[in-house]
Order: structure tokens, then sequence, then C-alpha cells
């Protein structure tokens, strides 16, 4: 489940452990109008999508690193669309053990930040390979869907509500 954390997205990361990864990530959900979702294949886990995600380094703020993330992984600016629109809402869950070898030791949960940024169609996408085996725009149902994370599922599954939400408001 999502939870709301507030005023939190202007705070800096500090690591007390250089070399390793902070537990602290954003995920940004990439979107159009139409609530088409960009999917991304994990290349260390072929069969695997998921969003843009990726942990905060020291120093920078949560949007920083969603922008950061979402330009190393797919070559989207998102300066040219807006920016990134932080939720202010966070999922703490269970780092997958083949990926904790990356934290400091000891370390079993992280601390997920959403993010999404809508985009005016299904714009081209520059995938790092070394992240990323390929990507699809699906309906964000089918995005949903493929997600192989629960947190990421969760994220996509609220889009629908958080648009219509913005677009009220003006």
């Amino acid at each position: 489940m999502l939870a709301y954390v507030p005023d939190r997205s202007a705070r800096t990361a500090r690591c007390p452990h250089p070399g390793v990864k902070l537990p602290v990530s954003a995920l940004v959900i990439v979107h159009t109008a139409q609530l088409r979702v960009l999917l991304l294949e994990r290349a260390d886990f072929p069969g695997h999508w998921q969003s843009v995600t990726g942990s905060q380094e020291p120093g920078e703020t949560l949007k920083q690193t969603a922008e950061r993330e979402l330009e190393e992984e797919t070559g989207i600016d998102a300066r040219s669309y807006g920016g990134v629109i932080d939720w202010q809402w966070s999922n703490v869950y269970e780092i997958f053990p083949r990926w904790r070898h990356r934290y400091a030791a000891g370390m079993t949960h992280n601390t997920e930040h959403a993010f999404s940024l809508e985009v005016p169609d299904e714009i081209p996408v520059t995938l790092n390979p070394r992240e990323h085996l390929t990507h699809a725009w699906l309906p964000w149902q089918d995005a949903a869907a493929r997600c192989f994370s629960w947190s990421n599922r969760a994220a996509i599954e609220a889009l629908p509500d958080r648009v219509a939400t913005a677009r009220s408001r003006g």
C-alpha cells in the first residue's frame, strides 16, 4: 500500500556507507494523456518489466533523483515536458535478495517515492543497454498487470485517479 509522506521532496540524501546504494529510491510513471504507460524490461532480470526507478545519490533531492534516473534510463529530459510531478507518496518494500549486495550489510528494505511525467504522445526512448533490453507503451491496465513489482503495479493502478484529480484542479 502506498502511504502519504508529507513535505519530503526537498530532502537531500546523506550516505553513511560510501560505495553502496542508499535504501531510498524514486519511481517515475511516464504516461501519455490517454494513460498509455512506458514500461522497461530489465537487462539483469529478463522478462521482468517496470517503470523508471533508481536509487537516490548523496546530495540529491528526490526530484533530482527522479529526473536523473529518467534521463539515464530512457534519454527523456523531464524538463522538456514540464518536469516530474511529486506524488508525495512513498512505499516501503523488501529489497529482493538478488540485489541486497548493492546495499549496506543488513539492509533489507527500501523506501520508494512515486513521481509521474506526462508526455504528449509515445515519445522516442533511448534505453541504457546496461539497464534495459526493450520498452513498451501500454494502456495503464496492461502496464500494471505486466509489472513484476507490486509497488510499481499499485502506483500505475493509482494513475487514473491521480491524473483526474490533477486535471480537475486545473
